[in-house]
């Protein structure tokens, strides 16, 4: 190889060189970027179920905490043996527990407040006859979990001191109902009336936004279900029902907005319900069907 073909090839390689270092410098920025993938922001609200009592009453008290500031509360926790294990493990993991928060005052939801108590010093906020209450809050009040929205929704009818209780996080929401709203169902009338049945469910509840999160008391889907069929045919039912048979659980797997669909309870204006019940207020239609569904 001549010196002449020699300093050619270096020339080139000098250039190519050149030219590949330019390439680099002015794309390695975009290339850069494109493979950062952006961090998820963490879900702030966490609800964890603690099924009590299961195959006699089937309760379910509800863990929830606030991932942001480590604070927690825990709604209806009444069988503390079953509950407490799940406490300790959410302290040691460095969230404090801040409030006892009661659906009503029946001793299967607000029974646990004295034991719970004992180990942890902490308010009860609930229903003005719930065991060892502190604090009642007014219809349509607020207070915070943490960084979580949380708003008190008064619906007397189980019990005259029911409130379910409306959760917001950015745009995750829950609500916790207690006896009032069940997947497919609503709770019996003990102290009430269905004039405020219909309200709580068909008003208050309903109104909250379709995507909201339902988490009832007890788990009674099966059975509300078996009793839907009974008055009402629909799609949205069939798929309740479909899904009841495969799951053992159905909390937090259904909307306000599903409930409006397959929970007869809250379709008194329907048509075939109207037939079926023989009546055409919606407050009446209310009545019979919790007189129905009492009696099946």
């Amino acid at each position: 190889m001549t010196l002449t073909t020699t300093l050619r090839h270096c020339i080139v390689t000098i250039v190519l060189m050149s030219l590949l270092g330019t390439v680099i410098k002015r794309y390695s920025p975009t290339l850069i970027r494109s493979r950062i993938v952006k961090p998820v922001t963490p879900r702030a609200m966490h609800i964890q179920s603690i099924p009590m009592w299961e195959g006699s009453s089937n309760n379910y008290a509800y863990l929830v905490s606030d991932d942001k500031t480590k604070e927690a509360v825990i709604i209806d926790p009444a069988n503390p043996s079953e509950v407490l294990p799940h406490l300790k493990a959410k302290t040691d993991a460095g969230f404090k527990l801040s409030k006892i928060i009661n659906t009503h005052h029946h001793h299967d939801h607000a029974g646990g407040n004295k034991e719970i108590s004992k180990s942890y010093d902490i308010p009860v906020i609930g229903g003005r006859d719930c065991a060892l209450v502190a604090e009642t809050p007014s219809h349509k009040s607020k207070f915070s979990i943490g960084s979580i929205n949380v708003t008190a929704l008064h619906t007397p009818c189980h019990t005259q001191d029911s409130i379910c209780y409306f959760l917001e996080d950015g745009q995750d929401r829950a609500v916790f109902t207690g006896d009032t709203l069940f997947i497919g169902g609503c709770g019996r009338f003990f102290e009430g009336t269905p004039e405020q049945m219909h309200k709580s469910l068909n008003q208050v509840l309903a109104a909250l936004p379709d995507d909201t999160k339902v988490y009832p008391g007890h788990e009674y889907t099966k059975g509300n279900v078996k009793f839907a069929k009974k008055v009402l045919s629909n799609d949205a039912i069939t798929k309740l029902d479909e899904y009841s048979q495969a799951n053992k659980e159905t909390q937090g797997k259904f909307t306000i907005g599903d409930e409006k669909k397959h929970n007869v309870f809250m379709r008194v204006d329907d048509p075939e319900l109207q037939k079926v019940t023989g009546k055409t207020d919606p407050v009446d239609v209310m009545g019979a069907l919790r007189t129905m569904k009492d009696n099946s």
